[in-house]
């Protein structure tokens, strides 16, 4: 046995205990993979589809006007609601607001959100078989040539960056915070990735590569250590994680910067997820 076989079944073992927490996670009640309706709020108050009630707004606030016996209760208190309520947000702001349905009456949660300075109610229902039938998210094997050291170089302010996102009608913002410089596998020149910042120094990277459409939905994003004091970083690229719009077409996720592009296929992290077709 070299030395180096330890160490590799030690990174195996803590990339499974990964997938194991991430896969637990997706799974969750209400969580991506309940997502059932998009759906932009009118100025006339009016029936949506899947959920009771009219629903309006006026552009600075959302309003809903129920009966009690259309079964909705707060999902913050539980109280039923009979009459007209009234919520306000910022934009890019979500408040998992009414719920109803099933023997308790919280099978379907309706979550308002506010996109594009616009209105939008989702429902996030238990009960669909995105989540019924999911069984964890396809990957490619692990491997460590995937893990790739790197540097990152901050700006002296952040910059933001018009993006699109998979909602065609929702334009969206990229918080650049800096770039991770690299060298992949393959490729004889060097990689540049505009990052966001996460929790505690942390670095979010949203990509293209050469697998999407093909083996991985249109972008994955990786999430990268915070850099150390010298400014290297390890990128793992075993830990890409697919958005949630890979799993539902309710999702109005970020796309990547223009030129955040990797042109080699990335064989590794999640793949697109089972009965997904691009």
């Amino acid at each position: 046995m070299t030395a180096a076989a330890p160490a590799i079944d030690a990174q195996i073992e803590r990339w499974q205990r990964f997938r194991s927490s991430r896969n637990t996670a997706l799974a969750r009640p209400h969580g991506w993979l309940t997502l059932t309706s998009f759906q932009w709020l009118e100025s006339q108050p009016s029936a949506v589809e899947l959920v009771p009630g009219l629903w309006s707004t006026d552009g600075t606030t959302a309003t809903l006007t129920a009966h009690a016996a259309d079964g909705l209760t707060l999902v913050e208190t539980g109280e039923p609601v009979d009459g007209t309520i009234t919520a306000v947000l910022q934009d890019e702001e979500s408040l998992m607001w009414v719920q109803y349905g099933g023997p308790d009456g919280t099978d379907v949660m309706v979550e308002l959100a506010m996109r594009a300075d616009k209105y939008a109610i989702r429902t996030r229902d238990d009960s669909s078989p995105v989540l019924t039938e999911f069984d964890g998210v396809p990957t490619y094997d692990y491997n460590p040539d995937w893990v790739v050291t790197g540097r990152y170089e901050a700006y002296p302010e952040p910059v933001d960056v018009p993006i699109g996102t998979a909602n065609p009608l929702v334009d969206g913002v990229h918080r650049s915070v800096g770039e991770i410089v690299f060298r992949m596998p393959g490729l004889p020149h060097e990689v540049r990735l505009h990052a966001e910042e996460e929790k505690l120094g942390a670095l979010n990277v949203t990509f293209h590569d050469e697998t999407n459409g093909n083996t991985t939905d249109e972008w994955r994003k990786v999430f990268v250590p915070r850099p150390r004091p010298d400014g290297s970083v390890v990128v793992d690229f075993n830990r890409a994680i697919n958005y949630p719009s890979a799993f539902t077409p309710y999702g109005t996720c970020p796309m990547p910067v223009s030129g955040n592009s990797i042109d080699v296929a990335v064989e590794a992290g999640e793949k697109l997820p089972s009965g997904r077709v691009i």
